[in-house]
């Protein structure tokens, strides 16, 4: 079997790659439980040094990593390079802070002979997504390897490329064999590997059914996990908004990653009597950005990573305006090679609509009209998502209040959502469970000992 490699913005196959056999992956598992022995024993302080490395190997690579996955999966050059950048910061957060946050705790009102110690679980196997080929497998690795545990990646598919490129990064930053690897496979040997004793634990980021089928395999096996699952994240648009910010920040968080971000705002809820007015602003601004090739640096849109995701989209696109849904803006493919969408608002948006029910992954908007504050709030909680959600309004007071009732991991008030290597990120509902980043991510993945009496 083979994972083959298509430029996303020419339809052209790029490259294919030999899928690791089961003789392969049972001796990359050899390897990793081999490894993590040794790499568990080195101090954090050691661990730290080899993280500053790869933050380092990172930024002398930027260029060529920021290509490749320009390549692979069309995300703009600019963009590819600003998440390379990123990678590298989320290695010296754990560098300088994982040594702390991994010493040992006296908890409040614990007896005076008890600590608590963070001690590593072992193997880990992450099942990665293409949206963002390095700082996903970084936000999850970085944290994985700081606390002592040695990591399997498995990637999606149409990226070989940058899985392989990710290992050979580890490897010239020094992180000693087997404590990372990548695994060149499709879903099919992935049972196994979470059924596999010497695999202590499990974190994926990708669809909700990915997620189901992967959680009921961990489950099984009584290993933990963390899922992040996407999101049809909501942007609430209040009466008392400054409409010029609240339609340039909305667009640019629309239509981050062409649209393929799972905190991607979605859905923009917008009351009545500010809906014109917001529309006009939002739609001006998406209008403005440019869309074409994405190795050129001034582009701002690239194409969509799969002729299949684009299919979908235009599909769920097509049935929103079948039930009423007003196009503002675009609404189809763009002709010529690539996959490349239009960028496209969508207004009346309701219940029944595929627009407002579902997560649309690409440059599409949908605008739903509500009365007031109340009915905005009731809207944005109506999904089975709950992953990040933004309020626009010029109330402090009034966006606390409003942060407290919305079902969301994280809430951004007058700004879009993104993550930070510092605060945890995840969701509720149908958007997963478990938090990656920050403290919370790095003990995801230990045993959390008690220790009495010495």
């Amino acid at each position: 079997m083979s994972l083959i490699s298509i430029n996303p913005a020419t339809g052209r196959r790029l490259a294919t790659y030999r899928e690791h056999s089961r003789a392969d992956l049972a001796q990359a598992v050899t390897r990793a439980q081999a490894a993590q022995l040794g790499w568990r024993e080195l101090t954090p302080a050691a661990r730290a040094k080899h993280l500053r490395t790869l933050a380092r190997v990172l930024r002398t690579r930027r260029d060529e990593l920021a290509a490749l996955a320009t390549a692979e999966m069309g995300k703009p050059l600019a963009q590819s390079r600003a998440e390379v950048e990123k990678s590298a910061l989320g290695c010296e957060f754990y560098a300088a802070h994982g040594p702390r946050l991994l010493a040992d705790e006296h908890p409040a009102g614990a007896p005076t002979n008890s600590r608590v110690t963070f001690e590593p679980l072992g193997v880990v196997l992450a099942i990665m997504p293409w949206n963002f080929p390095f700082w996903q497998v970084i936000r999850a690795a970085a944290p994985v390897l700081m606390g002592g545990n040695a990591l399997l990646l498995k990637h999606a598919p149409n990226i070989p490329g940058c899985a392989r490129a990710i290992e050979a990064v580890f490897a010239e930053a020094g992180v000693p064999p087997g404590v990372f690897q990548s695994l060149l496979i499709g879903t099919a040997p992935v049972p196994a590997l979470i059924a596999d004793p010497r695999v202590r634990a499990v974190t994926l980021t990708g669809s909700i059914t990915a997620g189901q089928s992967v959680a009921a395999l961990a489950g099984a096996a009584m290993k933990p996990g963390v899922f992040e699952l996407g999101g049809s994240d909501p942007a609430i648009v209040l009466a008392d908004a400054d409409l010029a910010h609240a339609g340039e920040i909305c667009a640019h968080s629309r239509l981050l990653n062409s649209g393929q971000s799972c905190v991607c705002a979605k859905r923009f809820i917008v009351v009545r009597s500010v809906r014109r007015e917001f529309e006009k602003h939002f739609v001006a601004r998406l209008a403005a950005r440019r869309i074409g090739d994405p190795t050129d640096l001034a582009t701002d849109i690239g194409p969509l990573a799969r002729a299949d995701l684009r299919a979908k989209l235009h599909a769920q696109v097509t049935r929103s305006v079948r039930r009423g849904a007003r196009v503002l803006l675009g609404g189809g493919p763009l002709p010529g090679p690539g996959f490349f969408y239009a960028p496209t608002v969508l207004t009346d948006v309701a219940p029944g609509m595929p627009a407002y029910d579902e997560e649309l992954f690409g440059p599409v908007a949908a605008i739903i009209p509500v009365r007031d504050e109340a009915e905005a709030i009731r809207v944005a909680n109506a999904t089975a998502y709950g992953l990040g959600a933004a309020v626009f309004t010029r109330s402090r007071a009034r966006a606390r209040r409003i942060a407290r009732q919305l079902e969301a991991g994280a809430v951004f008030v007058n700004d879009f959502v993104r993550s930070d290597p510092a605060l945890p990120f995840g969701g509720v509902k149908q958007s997963g469970h478990g938090r990656e980043l920050g403290a919370w991510g790095l003990r995801a993945f230990m045993n959390v000992k008690t220790v009495v009496g010495a």
